[in-house]
């Protein structure tokens, strides 16, 4: 029917806003004095004459044309770009004047489903107003007021966009031209409660979703959780204990142990059981001893293996070096062209620079081995001193060969030193100046060798003077060892005479300072500690020593003995004033001579 052609239904395509007459749009353009355009751009009328607007004189005006600054308002991707004529049941919708701005709007609230309608024709009402824009969306609620607005509720957000596309249209009731018949709409953004109580509704929806998704997708990656440990029993016991000698199973095995213990499974009955499995955990240890020392036996050869093939690394790139030099001398080095000689100027130059590191690493980690060695603590001494004869033994011998090195380093640069100076008179005037450099820098190296070679001569000198004074001790210590065993020898003897005689042993022993082998153990001990400290200590330091050896020793017992060994100790005072100190020193030697 006719009034379904012009009725308009915005749930169609285009959200229902079709040109329905484009015979009323073309004349309502023609009024405004713009040539009727389409959505496509195309002209409505092929054979429109814009001189019988009503606006002659002005040319026609197309709203595409650039530089006329005309921002449209925001259209739904599903409307129309163009508005147009709307034509209703009851009332006719007038599209806005394209050139004016867009009607303002208010922020949008969140959630926002309500409208506020204003510019409502006054004899308006609300089968109108739904007639108007229900083809924006389903309507759940009108209100509307006395003052020519209302507020619409819609059922969905997207709705109200629609609605806005209406802002700015005139409305009038079927063909009255009365002003209570006609209106210019405005619509806008309406805050309702309904709204923001919905919409936060739905975020806490979403909020619980995504929580719910978080939830799943960890425990998707979380990883699985250990099995359970069985209670205990004496079956289970049995089982766990023959896992312990087991070394592929023993972590399993123990965290079982180790839940029994904290769970409180110890009692008197299974206490046995339980100082069983104790002990193979404890046995467990020497085979983690074991296997670490094999590791670090491996990692020991292993370093020696490195050492020794870069050893002969070393002994390779000295003899590439070696042929670099000779290929420099002046017998050959006249034969190669300059190309060849540059070339190997570089390749000698190279070669030394990749020699003098990998000798930095190999005497770094000499020192490392040495650093090693020097951290060890040894706690005989006599044992101490034999490492450190054998390290200051081995320090020699490697800067004997240092040394050595060196000699031969400095021969061959005075070698050719002498050779420069010997084809000096018969080079060229061109290759003056490089022989003259080459001069200056072998004096340079020359002179670095000769200070090196005095430095490591003030070494070895200084390392030999150690060496002696270690001998020194070691004699000495040797001596005392030896007087201490002679002492005893005579200890020995007077107690097989007292055997055959026990009146007179019982004078000797009443008359002598020493009275029993104990004494004389800690008097060898006290005289090698005293021995060690020339300058002498006092009684409290030395009895917290020999409380180290025998926790029983007091130290008025020490100090009798001594004290009766006039010859062999002597006590002096050292200090002035609260600074007073009394100090035991060794006076054997002496003693020996006065008695």
């Amino acid at each position: 029917s006719t009034d379904g052609g012009r009725n308009l239904s915005l749930d169609s395509i285009l959200m229902g806003l079709p040109m329905s007459d484009p015979t009323a749009w073309a004349t309502a353009m023609n009024n405004l004095g713009m040539a009727p355009m389409g959505m496509t751009g195309q002209p409505l009328l092929p054979d429109f004459d814009p001189a019988l607007g009503m606006m002659t004189g002005i040319p026609p005006i197309n709203p595409m044309m650039p530089g006329l600054g005309i921002v449209p308002p925001p259209i739904p991707p599903d409307m129309p770009a163009v508005k147009e004529i709307i034509h209703c049941k009851s009332c006719t919708l007038f599209p806005p004047n394209p050139h004016l701005p867009p009607p303002a709007t208010r922020e949008r609230p969140p959630g926002c489903k309500t409208v506020f309608v204003g510019g409502l024709p006054e004899n308006g009402t609300e089968q109108i107003i739904m007639e108007v824009f229900e083809q924006c969306g389903e309507i759940i609620a009108i209100r509307k007021s006395k003052k020519n607005f209302c507020h619409i509720r819609f059922a969905e957000e997207f709705m109200v966009d629609k609605a806005l596309y209406l802002s700015g249209y005139r409305i009038r009731l079927g063909s009255s031209t009365d002003k209570k018949d006609t209106g210019r709409l405005h619509v806008d953004f309406a805050q309702a409660r309904d709204d923001l109580y919905e919409w936060e509704c739905k975020q806490r929806m979403l909020a619980r979703e995504e929580r719910h998704r978080r939830r799943l997708a960890e425990e998707r990656f979380r990883p699985p959780s250990p099995p359970p440990v069985v209670h205990y029993s004496d079956h289970e016991c049995s089982v766990v204990a023959e896992k312990l000698k087991d070394d592929t199973k023993f972590s399993e095995a123990i965290q079982t142990l180790l839940t029994w213990i904290e769970r409180g499974e110890v009692n008197r009955r299974t206490a046995n059981n339980f100082y069983s499995m104790i002990q193979s955990a404890n046995s467990h240890i020497r085979r983690l001893v074991n296997e670490k020392a094999a590791h670090e036996k491996e990692m020991e050869e292993a370093k020696e293996k490195f050492k020794l093939a870069l050893s002969g690394i070393l002994v390779q790139f000295e003899q590439i070096v070696a042929v670099y030099h000779s290929a420099s001398k002046q017998k050959a080095w006249d034969h190669f062209t300059k190309a060849q000689r540059k070339n190997i100027s570089v390749w000698c130059k190279q070669a030394e620079e990749i020699r003098n590191i990998h000798n930095d690493e190999l005497m770094g980690i000499r020192r490392e081995e040495e650093m090693e060695m020097s951290d060890e603590e040894i706690e005989d001494p006599s044992e101490m001193k034999e490492t450190e004869e054998s390290v200051l033994v081995s320090q020699v011998e490697a800067l004997k060969e240092e040394n050595d090195s060196l000699r031969w380093q400095l021969d061959a640069y005075r070698n050719e030193v002498e050779l420069l100076k010997q084809e000096q008179g018969k080079a060229s005037r061109d290759e003056d100046t490089t022989k003259e450099q080459q001069m200056k820098l072998l004096q340079q190296a020359l002179q670095g060798m000769q200070k090196h070679l005095l430095k490591v001569q003030e070494e070895y000198k200084k390392r030999e003077a150690e060496l002696e004074k270690v001998k020194e001790d070691k004699l000495k210590i040797e001596t005392l060892l030896e007087n201490l065993k002679e002492q005893e020898s005579s200890m020995s003897r007077v107690c097989s005479c007292s055997q055959e005689k026990e009146c007179p042993v019982e004078k000797t022993l009443s008359n002598s300072p020493v009275k029993s082998e104990r004494e004389v153990l800690l008097v060898g001990i006290i005289s090698t500690f005293l021995h060690v400290h020339p300058f002498g200590a006092s009684i409290e330091y030395i009895c917290s020593y020999l409380q180290r050896l025998d926790s029983k020793i007091c130290t008025a017992e020490v100090e009798v003995l001594m004290t009766r060994l006039q010859n062999t100790f002597r006590q002096e005072l050292s200090g002035v004033g609260a600074s007073l100190e009394k100090r035991w020193k060794f006076c054997g030697f002496d003693g020996l001579k006065m008695t």
